[in-house]
């Protein structure tokens, strides 16, 4: 008896070292590209405040814009990655707070597509108009809006959550890890968030092909810079494909939801951390990417800060040895 349960022992003991192990590798997997593209974001947004040109044209404060969003939401994303990947559980109000500002970034980068693709339409239709119509001043607000506004959704679906009878609850701490899914803590709360979502997805989409529809149009008359139509018609493109990215990262929760419900616990664990990687953190590196290597402004400026700092951290390393 004594040796069968020695080998119980030695199994389960077994199981949580291979639990463990996986996990860190996962952790590893996930955090090692997140730290990379992180750097790159945060060089690309010193960049853009580098030279005055980047400050003083308003798709450049727009591509700042659309990058801190998505640099927050890496950030955020990883942080409730790591802490559910180390099992600590938080508490309901500090959750709610983390998982909303993750919402809350998440709706800015659609926001702010539409507003760029708005700017590329005025800019090659109305060529005469757009320094009147697209100022400084002007972009200001519209980035102001598009944060009230989803300041705003984050704003009603705290209402939501105030329904749910926490005074019921043991306890405030949570009894899984924190995530999107975790606080759902009603139907209501769920139907609203996929209403909003599918309605705000709708509507760039329309916009932006819209956009992308006027330029085509626009780029075959006769009066119109052939050039620039086609830059604007290819940057237009560029602003659907980081939508369609941007849409994978809202369908990641309920696509979660649905697997969790048919796959066992340690498949569904693995699908996340791939699923993790493929709609968090690619579609949030990717604009850093394609703008850092397609504008022929930004790119000589990126890749001498780039270099700049490789040096610095390499110039160290040699003067230890």
């Amino acid at each position: 008896m004594s040796y069968a349960n020695q080998s119980v022992t030695n199994v389960s003991a077994e199981q949580q070292y291979q639990g463990l192990l996986e996990r860190l590798i996962f952790s590893t997997v996930t955090t090692v590209p997140c730290c990379v593209f992180l750097f790159l974001n945060g060089t690309m947004l010193f960049t853009l405040r580098s030279k005055t040109v980047f400050c003083e044209t308003s798709r450049y404060i727009l591509l700042f814009n659309l990058l801190f969003a998505d640099t927050v939401q890496m950030s955020l994303s990883q942080l409730l990655y790591i802490l559910a990947a180390v099992g600590l559980r938080l508490t309901y109000p500090l959750c709610g707070v983390l998982t909303m500002l993750s919402d809350l970034t998440n709706e800015i980068s659609p926001l702010t597509l539409v507003v760029m693709s708005v700017e590329r339409y005025v800019a090659v239709c109305y060529p005469l108009r757009h320094s009147t119509l697209v100022t400084i001043r002007n972009t200001v607000v519209a980035i102001v809006g598009v944060w009230v506004f989803s300041s705003l959704n984050v704003l009603t679906k705290v209402i939501l959550l105030l329904d749910f009878p926490f005074k019921d609850l043991e306890s405030l701490q949570m009894r899984d890890y924190c995530s999107g899914i975790a606080m759902f803590l009603g139907p209501m709360s769920d139907s609203y968030n996929k209403a909003y979502t599918c309605v705000l997805f709708v509507s760039a989409g329309v916009a932006v092909t819209s956009s992308y529809i006027g330029v085509t149009i626009a780029a075959r008359s006769a009066s119109t810079d052939k050039a620039s139509a086609r830059r604007a018609r290819n940057t237009l493109l560029l602003h659907l494909v980081q939508l369609g990215l941007s849409l994978s990262f809202s369908i990641y929760n309920p696509l979660l939801t649905a697997l969790y419900r048919v796959a066992a616990r340690i498949v569904f664990v693995r699908a996340q951390n791939v699923l993790y990687v493929l709609m968090c953190i690619l579609p949030r590196c990717l604009s850093s990417l394609i703008y850092g290597i397609r504008d022929q402004t930004i790119r000589p400026v990126l890749m001498d800060q780039l270099c700049c700092r490789l040096r610095r951290s390499v110039v160290p390393a040699k003067m230890e040895r």
